[in-house]
Formats: structure tokens, C-alpha cells, sequence
């Protein structure tokens, strides 16, 4: 089979405007929490969501984070504030989150403006990483060049001897975004390439919801 024989044929529901609950983020829960109770694949990471940044010149870069919480309606990660993405932040907040569930053939896109969380979010969150992501954090310089992967190896090792049994800390450059959506779009695929699309785009404290074409 050829790339261009790849197919699947998308049936396994339906999306109208009156199915949706008037509060896109209501709606959001009740699709993400039958996705996780959907039996996924045990590999698979119902919290996983691409996330596209851009630059001032407008280059654009994607990749696959995890959703750690939604926070007041805000949608919150965490990464390396010295990263691609967090630069990129720095110039550009808006940005957009794309989630995707192959086993429901359904898709999220939110749009929205990014900004920093608070330390004591970040510290708490960073508290109830496995101990090895808490080292590794401070091992990394995100998305900077590394001579090798041994050079990696041998500052874990020096950091696990540093702190033995002590608590490992919080970097200072490490912590905590929130994306406030201002834009959903609930995807259903549907036969024939027909699908659904329901868009809520926000105005001031409502929610307008429509319909586009597939």
C-alpha cells in the first residue's frame, strides 16, 4: 500500500449544534473524559495536544506537549523557559493547541494567548514529577545544541550524587504556561470527507457557536 493508498473511512459518529454544551470548555471535558474512558491503546496519551508558536518574523514551530490541568479555564503545560517555544512566547502569546483521538476520530483545536503561571504552581506541579523528570530538568538546556548524548549521561549521574536522598528543587527557569482560549472547534469525522466542524468563538463573556464546511 502506497501513502497515497492510505485511507480510513471516518464513521464512528456524528457532531451537531445541538449536541454541544453551550460552554466550550464544558463540552471540552465531557469529549476528553470519553476519550480516556474509551479504552484507548495503553501507549496512547489522551493528554498529549501539538502546540504551534511563532516568532516575530512569523516562523512558525509545532510540537507535541502534555496538558497538565485546566486552571480556571485555562489550558496549562510546562516546559524549560529558556526553550524555542518559550522564546517564541516571549515575542509572539498567541497560540494554538490542537488535540487529537484517532480511536474516537475526533479533533480539538483551541486558539488563544499564553502566559506564564504562577512559582508556586510550578513548584507544586514540579513536586509530583518521577524524580528522574526532576533531574532531568535541570540537566536540560532546552532545544540548545549538546555535544553528545554521554555528556547528558554524565551530568544526570553528577546531579543524582549531588542531591542523594534530598529533595530536588524547582529550577529557576523551569516552570508553568496557561492558554486562555478564545476559539474552539470540536472536529467529528464523518463518510465521504463530510465532516463536522462546530466552532465557539468567543465575544467579550459569551460564546457564538457555527458551523463550517468540512
Amino acid at each position: 500500500m502506497t501513502i497515497e493508498e492510505m485511507r480510513l473511512n471516518y464513521a464512528r459518529g456524528t457532531l451537531d449544534k445541538l449536541d454541544v454544551d453551550p460552554d466550550p470548555l464544558v463540552q471540552f471535558q465531557k469529549w476528553f473524559q470519553q476519550a480516556r474512558d474509551s479504552d484507548p491503546p495503553e501507549w496512547f496519551e489522551v493528554n498529549a495536544m501539538s502546540l504551534s508558536t511563532t516568532d516575530a518574523q512569523g516562523h512558525v514551530t509545532a510540537r507535541i506537549v502534555l496538558l497538565r490541568g485546566i486552571d480556571d479555564g485555562k489550558f496549562v503545560f510546562f516546559t524549560n523557559y529558556q526553550s524555542t517555544k518559550a522564546q517564541q512566547i516571549t515575542k509572539c502569546p498567541n497560540v494554538a493547541l490542537c488535540f487529537y483521538w484517532p480511536h474516537l476520530q475526533r479533533q480539538v483545536r483551541i486558539e488563544g494567548q499564553v502566559s506564564k503561571t504562577s512559582r508556586q504552581r510550578s513548584d507544586q506541579y514540579f513536586q509530583t514529577r518521577p524524580r528522574d523528570s526532576q533531574l532531568g530538568a535541570h540537566v536540560s538546556c532546552q532545544s540548545a545544541e549538546v555535544e553528545s548524548r554521554a555528556v547528558l549521561e554524565q551530568q544526570m549521574a553528577e546531579l543524582k550524587r549531588h542531591y542523594g536522598d534530598e529533595p530536588v528543587p524547582c529550577p529557576e527557569n523551569w516552570g508553568g504556561y496557561a492558554v486562555t482560549p478564545t476559539q474552539f472547534e470540536f472536529w467529528q469525522g464523518r463518510p465521504g470527507r463530510l465532516h463536522d466542524r462546530i466552532v465557539f468563538r468567543q465575544h467579550d463573556d459569551d460564546w457564538s457557536i457555527v458551523r463550517l464546511s468540512p
